[in-house]
């Protein structure tokens, strides 16, 4: 997922990437997972690796465990990058029926609708290897994985959380996002004293659809 930036970022920084649990090559534990458990899995990955303070960037789910990382641990943090996340994500109800359809019918029932969300459709025409690789991404995950951590993002509200974090904080955002919007970006912002807000012309998944943009921005950010 991270491929578009990884060399640039490795030009000034040590980058540390790592799979979700329940995801790519890290172990399927029964679920549902929560926020923590998910932050405490990174946090026990870093203290393995002796890396006492770090920056962080996630997305989406990602992005919503930076916010507890930032809000719990705020000693460890230089630097936050919140990229196509928000304070709460959807609702209970949507959540539910996204897991029942992946109890069901497995990860195939729900990827093309996600790939729809996660690309604008100017950017799935354009750009078809891109979206295949996603795909497969999508395709190759763990159906108990993805279900553990839809319950953690469908259990999560930080609407009050939010007041606490004092690191430097980006934020970025897809205009064209329909799953965290730019209005959620917003709130955020306003949310975290002296936050950063940068738009970018894409979907969900802005890493990938403007990867130029958003390493730039993200690389300015964490220099300054």
């Amino acid at each position: 997922m991270w491929a578009p930036q990884i060399a640039a970022f490795a030009r000034d920084h040590r980058v540390l990437t790592y799979d979700t649990r329940g995801h790519g090559q890290s172990s399927v534990s029964r679920g549902p997972y929560t926020v923590k458990q998910l932050a405490e899995d990174l946090i026990t990955l870093l203290d393995a690796l002796q890396l006492p303070n770090f920056s962080y960037c996630g997305l989406s789910l990602g992005g919503i465990i930076g916010m507890h990382l930032a809000v719990h641990l705020p000693e460890r943090l230089k630097k936050l990058v919140l990229c196509n996340t928000a304070l709460k994500i959807g609702t209970e109800e949507a959540w539910n029926s996204r897991i029942s359809a992946v109890e069901k019918g497995g990860m195939a029932a729900i990827t093309d609708a996600v790939l729809q969300r996660w690309y604008t459709a100017q950017f799935r025409e354009t750009s078809p290897a891109a979206v295949l690789q996603t795909k497969e991404m999508l395709l190759n995950t763990s159906p108990e994985g993805y279900i553990g951590c839809c319950a953690a993002v469908r259990d999560m509200d930080q609407r009050e959380a939010i007041q606490q974090i004092q690191t430097p904080a980006l934020i970025v955002a897809g205009t064209q996002d329909p799953v965290t919007t730019l209005a959620d970006a917003k709130v955020m912002v306003e949310s975290i004293r002296g936050a950063q807000l940068l738009e970018l012309n894409a979907a969900h998944l802005s890493n990938v659809e403007a990867a130029e943009q958003f390493t730039a921005g993200v690389s300015r950010f964490l220099r300054e």
